[in-house]
């Protein structure tokens, strides 16, 4: 296991935060998030409120699994609509905690950086611990910081889309700008070579829902991630060797044989 990351003074030893939806089955969710080692789950408000209180079957079963629970407002596109629902999830679910999510584009899914920022600053003044859905800009970043945030979740790509690190220059300029903030790559992710990449990187986690869920064999690829993050995690702490333009020898050329 690797060194415990820290959000808002909650130390958790895994780097890996999952998401509950779209999984085949309640019993196949329960087995990936326990193969994932994943101490904080994201859970929909929606999938809570389900016709015919469905969803009260599986709250019953995500607290009986004991993990920090992260209520998102996936969906919301306003900034009225986060904030309602912010407050029926730290209702429902018990928690300051609330991954904020403003979509601002329905092809990309991308977020809508103005009503964040505002939204972000309401949440954070009533008491919430805002995990905000982010992009990679810097300036984004300090307006969530300078209103609240403690946490920056930048993506890494469009959520569901597979694609992986869309723009490592800019991920690696964000750690770089942000050295003592948590850092969580969300969304896109869609392989473990993906999250090591990321976690190489120096990020502090990953959060990812779509690869475990829709993969072949959820438990199996919950397992994988686990692995391959905390070996990204292992790499960085390791100080990576820097990429050279030429070849540099392995082996000594010092003592070796040659011709007179």
């Amino acid at each position: 296991m690797t060194d415990p990351v820290t959000f808002y003074d909650v130390p958790v030893q895994s780097r890996l935060l999952l998401g509950t939806a779209r999984y085949p089955t309640p019993e196949i969710l329960k087995e990936s998030i326990t193969q994932s080692q994943a101490e904080i789950i994201t859970v929909s408000l929606r999938r809570e409120s389900a016709t015919k209180r469905h969803g009260q079957d599986f709250w019953g079963m995500i607290q009986q699994m004991g993990k920090h629970i992260l209520p998102n407002t996936a969906g919301c596109h306003s900034v009225k609509e986060a904030v309602t629902t912010a407050h029926m999830a730290r209702e429902v679910f018990q928690t300051d905690w609330i991954k904020l999510e403003l979509i601002g584009d329905n092809d990309t899914l991308q977020p809508d950086v103005f009503g964040l920022v505002e939204a972000a600053k309401i949440l954070c003044a009533e008491g919430f611990k805002v995990f905000p859905y982010t992009t990679d800009d810097l300036i984004v970043a300090e307006r969530l910081l300078a209103v609240g945030c403690c946490v920056l979740m930048p993506w890494g790509a469009p959520i569901g889309s597979g694609r992986g690190l869309n723009d490592p220059y800019s991920l690696r300029t964000m750690r770089a700008y942000f050295p003592n903030i948590p850092l969580v790559v969300d969304a896109g992710i869609g392989l473990p070579s993906h999250a090591a990449q990321a976690m190489e990187l120096g990020y502090d986690a990953i959060l990812l829902n779509t690869a475990v869920a829709k993969s072949g064999d959820p438990v199996v690829m919950a397992t994988a991630f686990a692995k391959a993050i905390e070996a990204g995690r292992q790499a960085y702490l390791a100080n990576p060797m820097e990429m050279l333009d030429m070849a540099a020898p392995s082996t000594p050329v010092i003592g070796k044989a040659f011709d007179v």
